[in-house]
């Protein structure tokens, strides 16, 4: 079954999910829309390895897919093959475009996130936010592995949005887990994750960019830590300068 997403009610939605189980969640997008439109975002954080399994046990192959900045970690490929080979899947990668990262080091270097929170930007939206789009073309839900707790920004977000850079439906069926929830659902079901959450990494994004983050600091305190902006996001669930919360403005129908 396929539905046109201009014919939802996003406000009649939360209202409907709020206290929706993850489970119920993931079912409203595959009785809505046809497998083939709604993809699974991971950059193989904890909560993307959750949802991956979630999906998997549904029983159909998961569309899912990922952003390969250039600039991972080697783990972070690691999970990605130990993830294909346990699930029997095949997660699309999104590269960037190679002049676009060939104009970022012929106008900054290799190293010019850090020079300012501009260029660190600049770095993201040619890395992450472009190939996003490409990402999503054929789709019409976005599940993602935001929560609400996982720091200020996320706070007011809903379990489903609208993304106007997209176009898409973005679902975010954790929204209400915390960090434990996370960690017991892998524990509990051998899921494959990163090695280096062992090691302090609570968040990992690109190798540059990522450093572990000490007891009393926040999760993400080790995100772009050189920045002194507490707004600090890629750009991935940013518009305008504020995470991406707004209403859709189309109709849905629940």
């Amino acid at each position: 079954m396929s539905a046109s997403i201009d014919t939802v009610n996003l406000d009649e939605l939360n209202e409907a999910f709020d206290n929706a189980t993850t489970d119920r969640v993931l079912s409203w997008c595959y009785e809505r829309f046809s497998p083939e439109e709604v993809k699974l975002s991971t950059s193989f954080g904890a909560e993307g390895m959750v949802l991956l399994h979630m999906l998997v046990n549904r029983g159909a192959a998961p569309r899912v897919f990922t952003l390969d900045t250039g600039r991972n970690y080697q783990e972070t490929y690691d999970v990605w093959q130990a993830c294909e080979d346990r699930y029997g899947i095949h997660i699309e990668g999104y590269t960037p475009d190679p002049a676009d990262v060939e104009d970022l080091y012929k106008n900054g270097g290799p190293n010019l996130f850090y020079a300012s929170v501009e260029n660190r930007k600049r770095c993201c939206y040619v890395r992450k936010v472009k190939p996003l789009k490409r990402a999503l073309t054929d789709a019409k839900v976005w599940i993602t592995g935001l929560r609400a707790a996982q720091n200020t920004n996320r706070a007011g977000l809903r379990v489903f949005s609208f993304d106007k850079a997209c176009q898409v439906i973005k679902v975010c069926p954790l929204l209400h887990w915390h960090e434990v929830n996370v960690w017991d659902y892998i524990r509990a079901n051998g899921v494959p994750y990163n090695k280096r959450h062992d090691r302090g990494y609570p968040t990992i994004g690109c190798a540059p960019c990522t450093r572990p983050v000490r007891p009393a600091e926040d999760p993400r305190a080790g995100r772009w830590w050189w920045e002194t902006d507490d707004q600090r996001e890629c750009g991935l669930h940013i518009e305008n300068g504020k995470v991406i919360r707004e209403k859709a403005p189309i109709n849905f129908t629940i």
